[in-house]
């Protein structure tokens, strides 16, 4: 995908932890509007203060913080009344969605597109790489009317 202005973000600065007061609510509430990015580092990647990542959602994020910040899990690197941008140390998560039936996979497929989730292919199964957590795409899922559709599994 190539990388415009409106897909790259410059990050000069740590703003708080997802869990400060002052950040909590804001982020609660862009999360049920799918509007919260996510970088996943390596801890081993966490003592660095410049460098360059791909966002889940396939932005491109260029660091470069002053001495006295660290990056660490739950860094709250940008934060706008339409998005935001936060820091998970460790491997990406992936929940595997099975549909029962194509017509069931047809379905899972079209809302997983018209939610932007980012998805792979494999086999029988509908990879959806989250970027919270797998209890709030599955309760998107629920409330599109496809309960027991599929079956779910954290890999």
């Amino acid at each position: 995908m190539p990388h415009d202005h409106q897909h790259r973000l410059r990050v000069t600065a740590i703003l708080g932890h997802a869990t400060d007061p002052h950040l909590a609510e804001p982020l609660h509430a862009l999360e049920h509007r799918d509007a919260v990015d996510t970088i996943f580092l390596d801890p081993e990647d966490l003592p660095r203060r410049r460098l360059q990542v791909q966002s889940a959602q396939g932005r491109l994020v260029q660091i470069s913080l002053p001495r006295e910040q660290q990056l660490a899990d739950g860094a709250v690197l940008f934060l706008h009344p339409n998005l935001a941008l936060k820091v998970r140390v460790g491997a990406q998560r992936i929940l595997r969605l099975i549909p029962d039936s194509k017509a069931d996979a047809l379905v899972l497929g079209y809302h997983a597109g018209n939610l932007h989730w980012k998805v792979d292919f494999r086999e029988n199964a509908l990879l959806v790489t989250l970027t919270g957590e797998p209890e709030t795409y599955l309760q998107r899922l629920y409330t599109l009317g496809l309960t027991g559709h599929f079956m779910a599994e954290l890999l």
